[in-house]
């Protein structure tokens, strides 16, 4: 055995991710405009594309998602002897530092800019190297197969269906069996539990007491189901995009794309058909409906692609995006927005993404880390960080004692007065959301915290109970 090199591929073998998607994604991070030069590239072969993304993208070797179960059994294989080499389809350059990261490894062969080591050209150049049967390879896709047709005995690296091909190719095969749930994981990935918030789409259909018309009702619905597939689209981006950054976070790195447990090209294709869903819905609705849902993806982009990094800006423009939902609701259904609404939604929302980036620096801090991956802050700005959410809630609140003390009360509420309990349970609530966040406890996403915590939930519900009585 010691006499048979083992030959290991990279990408979804020694690895749980893909690193020409990898890069490309980091790639277009940096600047989107990458994305027409890649497809110049592409043109001159996949090689080519590899080497000149590889060229500009560095990628934190140590932080992979690395298939532990293979890297222990090639450990002890190298410790009885045998010679390992990293054969890949992936550019030379991320090769040589994975190699070089393990040091098992005692060659390296990958594709350069006018070669594309993958298939039958890995199949050829492994023969060349070691002859017909000199060798054992262990990869994961269909593309192996006719390098397993070469090697004396195949190692596999997946599913089922995987197995079968590889058995079919050579019938000396051992399994490294791996077993995952697509489904599961992209629901997760798709964050679904995230879907309360787009219940902000009938705040407008509440607020205008039109909540007993049909026709209203339905479009609503329309409008959050083309929210929701529209917003999980944008998370998927998201981590996508984020990959590095949510590595390093003690929480994060469990995602599904950040651990590799979900292929990026899967989340690719059901981000696009997310997309392509989420329009199909939009078309049923008004055409402000749709220009507000545009609006919202552009904006989403910006902040995923650049704004998200941004000091204050990111946290404005989070105040901005549920605000977006508010208004989208009010263009499903025609209703115009007051002013007030308005201020209010913004001043809330403000109050609300100050929590989510205190919570943030909050456990940083904490794990003894002086500023947040990825964003523009420092632990110690976590103090002004704090005033600056406890002032925009309680303007928040201020909005609402004016707005009760204005003409337009009168024409909705029948018992306007009794609106001064809404106002307590506001005031009472915005002030238990920080002492909740100043002592630790808060989830990362204040409105998914204020769903699954029974105090805040009740305060919720007695706040539309509140509105009800008046009305």
């Amino acid at each position: 055995m010691a006499a048979i090199p083992l030959c290991v591929d990279l990408d979804g073998t020694l690895t749980h991710s893909d690193l020409l998607i990898e890069s490309f994604l980091a790639l277009v991070k940096r600047n989107p405009l990458y994305l027409f030069y890649c497809v110049g590239w592409l043109l001159r072969g996949k090689g080519y594309l590899k080497a000149q993304i590889a060229a500009r993208v560095a990628i934190d070797v140590s932080l992979l998602p690395y298939n532990a179960r293979l890297i222990d059994f090639l450990k002890q294989e190298r410790s009885n002897g045998r010679d390992l080499y990293l054969c890949t389809a992936g550019d030379q350059r991320f090769a040589e530092q994975i190699a070089s990261h393990f040091g098992i490894f005692k060659g390296v062969m990958a594709s350069n800019e006018s070669h594309n080591l993958s298939g039958t050209n890995k199949a050829g150049a492994l023969t060349a190297e070691f002859g017909v049967q000199g060798f054992d390879y262990c990869g994961n896709a269909r593309a192996d197969v006719p390098v397993w047709k070469q090697a004396r005995k195949a190692i596999v690296v997946g599913g089922k269906s995987i197995q079968a091909a590889a058995q079919k190719a050579n019938q000396t095969t051992v399994v490294f069996e791996s077993k995952r749930s697509f489904i599961r994981l992209a629901l997760r990935e798709m964050r679904i539990y995230q879907w309360v918030k787009n219940l902000l789409i009938v705040v407008p259909l509440l607020a205008s007491h039109r909540f007993t018309n049909i026709d209203a009702l339905i479009a609503d619905g329309i409008a959050f189901f083309s929210f929701c597939f529209c917003a999980s689209s944008v998370y998927l981006l998201n981590d996508m995009l984020d990959l590095d950054a949510d590595r390093r976070h003690s929480r994060k790195r469990e995602r599904p794309f950040a651990s590799g447990e979900l292929p990026l090209a899967t989340g690719i294709c059901l981000m696009f058909v997310l997309l392509a869903a989420s329009a199909s819905l939009a078309i049923m609705l008004p055409t402000s409906f749709q220009l507000v849902l545009a609006g919202y993806v552009a904006m989403t982009l910006a902040y995923s692609f650049r704004l998200k990094r941004v000091m204050l800006v990111d946290v404005f423009v989070l105040a901005a995006l549920y605000t977006t939902r508010i208004v989208a609701g009010g263009a499903a259904v025609n209703v115009v927005l007051s002013d007030w609404l308005i201020m209010f939604s913004v001043m809330i929302f403000l109050s609300l993404a100050m929590v989510k980036r205190y919570t943030e620096l909050d456990k940083m801090q904490r794990e003894g880390k002086a500023a947040a991956a990825g964003r523009g802050y420092l632990t110690d700005d976590m103090s002004i960080v704090r005033s600056f959410g406890t002032a925009a809630g309680y303007v928040a609140v201020l909005v609402l004692a004016l707005y009760m003390n204005s003409t337009a009360v009168t024409v909705l509420y029948r018992h306007p007065h009794r609106l001064w309990i809404l106002f307590c349970l506001l005031l009472y609530w915005i002030s238990y959301i920080w002492m909740v966040a100043f002592r630790g406890r808060m989830h990362d996403d204040p409105i998914v915290f204020a769903i699954k915590n029974r105090s805040s939930l009740l305060i919720i519900v007695l706040c539309v109970l509140s509105v009800l009585v008046a009305i």
